[in-house]
């Protein structure tokens, strides 16, 4: 379900954490961690985050974008499973899309093909516009 500035005020309610400052908080803790497991957990977070259109212009702000390219071009097959699927699911946002391209994740996308992990590769149903 898509979300929007009244649903999420009800769901925070007065003293709870914005969606911004979360997002932030998790991108701190992937940064910050160096336990794969962790990482992978946090990957596979963020990229739920990413379906949803009111959550762009935060991932945008705080590089995920970025994050899930670096996260395609880690040895771990789970890391990777997350970035492509965090990809997929922001790139249909113009302004995401660009972001993307711009950072040169086709060909990084592209090299994806090849990953013998079947959800890597049937996530692949990207359109750059």
């Amino acid at each position: 379900m898509f979300t929007n500035d009244q649903r999420q005020q009800e769901r925070t309610g007065q003293y709870g954490t914005s969606r911004q400052q979360y997002l932030q908080e998790l991108v701190n803790q992937f940064q910050n961690t160096s336990d794969e497991e962790t990482k992978e957990k946090i990957a596979a977070n963020l990229a739920n985050f990413a379906y949803d259109p009111y959550n762009y212009s935060f991932l945008r702000q705080l590089n995920v974008l970025e994050l899930f390219l670096d996260c395609i071009t880690e040895p771990n097959e789970k890391l990777m499973e997350f970035g492509i699927g965090g990809i997929c699911n922001s790139c249909v946002d113009p302004a995401n899309a660009a972001i993307i391209t711009q950072c040169g994740g086709i060909p990084l996308v592209i090299k994806c093909l090849s990953s013998p992990v079947r959800n890597t590769v049937s996530g692949e149903n990207l359109v750059f516009p």
